[in-house]
């Protein structure tokens, strides 16, 4: 019989890769919390936060657990700053958002160890649109559903799944 593993169990390597997420807007305290964590679970380097600073109320730290003491973040109050500070540090910009030009996820290609930031927009009004110029590849996942948008959080899990696997 299967037998369920405890955390200190796990056969999991550690592992760091060179993708920094860039939050334009986001600002839900369980969206947050769940960002930290799968972070943590994809060895993003560092979470950065533009236009607000992100709130460690009770929900967020509850969701996150733990993860947002391991994760490195930071604060940056326009988001255009962290944005060319990443493309002239050599990262490939690439925005998580349905346009009328981008493609599905699963038609990106990255090369290996190539250096990431992935643009996360906020729960409301997405990427801004000065924003979106900045960008090399913008990328959609595919839906079958009614709805034509998904969790920012969950749609970041799906996203870093398919950039760890490219750039591993």
């Amino acid at each position: 019989m299967p037998e369920q593993l405890e955390h200190h169990q796990n056969r999991f390597k550690q592992r760091k890769f060179p993708v920094t997420i860039v939050c334009d807007g986001l600002n839900s305290a369980s969206n947050t919390g769940s960002l930290f964590r799968i972070a943590d679970a994809f060895g993003v380097e560092e979470i950065i936060f533009c236009i607000y600073v992100p709130v460690f109320s009770r929900r967020m730290e509850k969701t996150a657990r733990a993860t947002h003491k391991t994760v490195p973040h930071s604060f940056e109050p326009e988001t255009e700053v962290a944005l060319k500070a990443l493309k002239d540090d050599g990262y490939t910009l690439i925005a998580l958002e349905i346009t009328n030009n981008s493609t599905p996820l699963q038609d990106l290609q990255l090369e290996s160890n190539e250096k990431v930031a992935l643009l996360l927009g906020g729960e409301n009004h997405g990427i801004a649109p000065q924003h979106l110029a900045m960008v090399d590849h913008m990328v959609h996942i595919d839906m079958y559903g009614n709805n034509s948008s998904m969790n920012v959080s969950v749609a970041a899990g799906i996203c870093l799944q398919t950039i760890t696997q490219q750039i591993k």
